[in-house]
């Protein structure tokens, strides 16, 4: 059926953004993760969608490594990840945001982005460096800064910022060490509507020419921002295929969806 996925099929997708090959995740004699396929083009936004228990928050640790695959292979350009500590993965091109903010709550928004730039840009822990003097750490701050549309807020301390501002730095904090590669996690979780529609539009924005992956609830969202999505249903994903597809699919409706697509579109989603 179309949108399903196969190991033959994930396999033989090319060089891949992010790829996952059947991978497995127990704990103890529970699997959670059941032979995950997915194989993610440079370039895309894939939405992560299906019901809770199903594994999303399991995936997402599994490819950014917080945890270790049980079985199968996780690849990132073509070179296996599965194994590594997540600073590795991170430094190969692939960054997360978390559903919880993870901020430094008493840094300024400008430090907090600072921090982030410092690594990716070759610096490491030095004494005798003023950080003020790296100016191209600072410029690139600055540069994100303008991007998340915070730059009127650069002194304010993070802790000091509304929710949605507060997410909007997380989402520059992730970026702004030059990752190819971004997960987000629920990323207008809390939001109101009118926060959601202007966080997706910043979304869109900031990941332009990178590779976007998120696991998100709201069907507004996913049929806004997502090129394709992917449905994890028991830790296995039972459909990958466009938005329209995915909404048509009726093995996808039958394991989860068919009323939640249904109020999807007839909010004109």
């Amino acid at each position: 059926m179309s949108g399903e996925v196969s190991p033959a099929t994930s396999a033989s997708a090319g060089k891949a953004a992010l790829e996952l090959i059947d991978v497995h995740k127990r704990f103890g004699k529970t699997e959670i993760i059941r032979g995950a396929n997915l194989a993610v083009q440079p370039g895309e936004r894939v939405a992560i969608i299906g019901p809770n228990g199903a594994g999303k928050s399991t995936l997402f640790n599994l490819i950014s490594g917080r945890f270790e695959a049980s079985a199968g292979e996780i690849r990132l350009n073509g070179e296996r990840i599965d194994g590594k500590k997540p600073f590795e993965i991170n430094r190969r091109g692939l960054a997360r945001s978390f559903q919880v903010s993870n901020l430094f709550t008493r840094l300024s928004v400008f430090e907090n982005l600072r921090c982030a730039v410092l690594w990716s840009l070759g610096y490491r822990y030095a004494f005798w460096k003023f950080l003020a003097d790296l100016r191209d750490a600072n410029d690139r701050a600055d540069a994100v800064l303008e991007m998340i549309k915070l730059d009127k807020k650069r002194d304010a301390l993070a802790m000091n910022l509304t929710y949605a501002e507060q997410r909007a730095l997380e989402i520059g904090i992730t970026i702004a060490g030059g990752a190819q590669v971004i997960l987000l996690d629920e990323p207008t979780a809390g939001m109101s509507k009118s926060e959601t529609k202007r966080f997706v539009q910043l979304i869109r924005e900031v990941t332009v020419g990178k590779t976007l992956l998120t696991v998100e609830h709201d069907m507004g969202v996913v049929f806004g921002l997502a090129d394709k999505i992917a449905v994890l249903v028991y830790g296995e994903v039972i459909a990958f295929d466009e938005p329209e597809a995915v909404r048509a699919n009726a093995k996808v409706q039958e394991a989860y969806l068919g009323s939640v697509l249904a109020e999807a579109q007839a909010a004109g989603h």
